[in-house]
Order: structure tokens, then sequence, then C-alpha cells
């Protein structure tokens, strides 16, 4: 399988809080380490990447470096629509503009106008020559994107705004970005899931809204916080044992005393039972995904109180083994 560090824009997704931006950080420090001039961007202005490395966060828009090789930036889609729009329109003052009845009722009547230029933005992030100034392009570009239903309507403004603008300056960006994004070696979509019934519903989700609007497939899913199975079934029945399950001694005749169990000691068994019982649901729903022919990456559940850089590394040092 071609790695996807080999292209220019990696585009990760999945339902919210499933850990998109943890991979998306992950995976750019893995192309860092393996030389790639790397930039991860997010378009939720939310940008946590720099706190994470121990950087101050620059201003929306201003892209930060957070190590030798490893960039993160955060759109601001007012701003990227106002700077599109003051190119567009030559020397206008971008003050006036943003002032102006014109934009503001643009802004608001024209759907997906934002999403629009926050992907023009990201094309221009992927070139060798970049328009403004003479800041170097990136070598790959990690998009990432908002949650499932805004991911795809993130992706498919350029084919919406290229069905409207047929000729002129705004067509030719938008066929520009959609090339891009239907372009299978300059492009890939990378899906992030949790082990949960509506996680993997929406992977699913994902994956058809990628093949209705560009044509394109989930090139991998990272199912993140997977947690070890660690018991067999032998092992089992003994902590049931040891608990005091009655279920575990089948053969005690009925009314005979049951051995004593310490507080402790049933604790730990029916926190171990559950722990297992919820690792056994995870791995169900990977087997769901891989049924469907998903290339599937499982990132191990990180046992710490919040995740660090140290953990980052070691999720990134697990995905090097496939990506």
């Amino acid at each position: 399988m071609t790695s996807v560090l080999e292209q220019k824009l990696l585009v990760i997704a999945g339902k919210g809080g499933v850990g998109k931006t943890t991979i998306a950080g992950a995976v750019g420090l893995l192309a860092a380490n393996r030389g790639l001039r790397t930039l991860v961007v997010d378009v939720s202005q939310q940008d946590r990447l720099p706190a994470l490395f121990g950087v101050a966060k620059q201003h929306a828009g201003v892209e930060t470096e957070l190590r030798e090789g490893l960039w993160s930036l955060s759109i601001d889609p007012d701003r990227a629509l106002l700077e599109w729009l003051q190119a567009l329109g030559g020397r206008l003052s971008g003050r006036l503009l943003a002032s102006s009845s014109t934009f503001q009722y643009f802004a608001a009547a024209a759907p997906g106008a934002k999403e629009l230029v926050s992907m023009v933005k990201i094309w221009e992030l992927t070139q060798g020559k970049r328009r403004r100034g003479r800041a170097l392009g990136y070598d790959l570009v990690v998009l990432d994107a908002p949650a499932t239903g805004h991911a795809l309507g993130l992706l498919q403004s350029p084919r919406t705004f290229g069905a409207i603008a047929r000729v002129g300056p705004i067509a030719t960006q938008t066929r520009r970005v959609e090339e891009l994004l239907r372009d299978p070696a300059r492009s890939s979509y990378l899906a992030v899931a949790q082990g949960t019934e509506m996680a993997v519903t929406e992977t699913l989700e994902l994956d058809a809204g990628l093949r209705r609007e560009l044509d394109r497939r989930v090139h991998a899913v990272i199912v993140n916080a997977v947690l070890p199975q660690r018991f067999t079934g032998a092992e089992l029945r003994r902590l049931a044992q040891l608990g005091g399950d009655e279920r575990a001694h089948p053969g005690r005749p009925l009314g005979a005393k049951r051995p004593a169990v310490d507080t402790v000691t049933r604790s730990a068994m029916l926190a171990a039972r559950a722990v297992h019982d919820r690792a056994r649901y995870q791995h169900n729903q990977v087997a769901r995904l891989r049924r469907r022919r998903f290339e599937v990456f499982s990132v191990p559940f990180q046992f710490a109180a919040e995740l660090d850089l140290p953990a980052l590394a070691r999720i990134a040092a697990h995905l090097a083994r496939r990506l």
C-alpha cells in the first residue's frame, strides 16, 4: 500500500470526539520525523497542538512552528473569506470591504462560501510556491477536518461553487481544489473512529459521502483508544471464583456457604470484568469495519490522566508501522 505520507494533502475526518486532533498531531509528528516539511491545519479555530508542544499559540491564520519540520495553522473562515474577496477585488481596502454591506450580504447569503475559501487556502498551502510573499510550501498538509457532516460539506464546497461559477477566477480556483481532492496521487482520506457503534456508523457515512461527492474512498480507518483483551476464558472464570460469583461454582450444593471475599478483591474482579467486556465490544466494532473491507489500524488506549507529548510520540511510533 502506498504511504499516505507521500501525498500533498491528507484529510483526517470522523465523528466528533474520537481523537481526530490527536491522530492528526501524531501523523504530523511522524511525517516530520521522516524529514517532511509538514503542516497540520484545522478550520475550527481551536488549534490545540501548540499547547501540547509547549509553544505559544499564534493568532488565527498564522502558522506556528511546533518543532523542526512541523507547523500548525488554524484557519479563521471569516478572515480567509475577507482575504479571498480582497484578492479578487484587487486594491480594495480590506477594512472597507469588511465594513461594506456587499461583503456582509455575500458572507451570509452564499452557502458554502467560507468552506470554499478555507479549501482554497489549504490548496495554496500544498503548492511549492505560495501566493503571498516568499513563504515556502509544505511537503504534506494534514487537514484536521471537522466532524463528518461538516467535513463532507467542506470537501464538496468546490463542486457546489463550480456548478455556479463556470468561468473566471472563482471557477479556476474551484477547479484546482476539486482536482486536488479527486486525485489519488496527491490526496488521501483517513477516517478516525473509536470502537463504538455510532463512531463506526459515521465512518461508513464518511466513506459513502466521499464516493458520492468525489469518487474517492477512505484509504484506511484508524480506531483510536482500543483497550487490550487481557484475559482468556479460563482466566475470567478464575477471576469470578476469586470474586465470589456464584455462576463460577455450578457444582456447589444449594445453600452451601459462600467463601468470604473481601471488598477489594470483589471490586478488582468487577473492574477487570468490566474492562474485558468493554474491550470485547470494541473489538466487535473493529470486526464490523473489517467486514466492510476497510484497512483498519488500531491505536492502543493511552493510560494517562491527560494526553501529553510523550503519549503523542508513542502513537506516532505505533502508526509508523502502518503508514
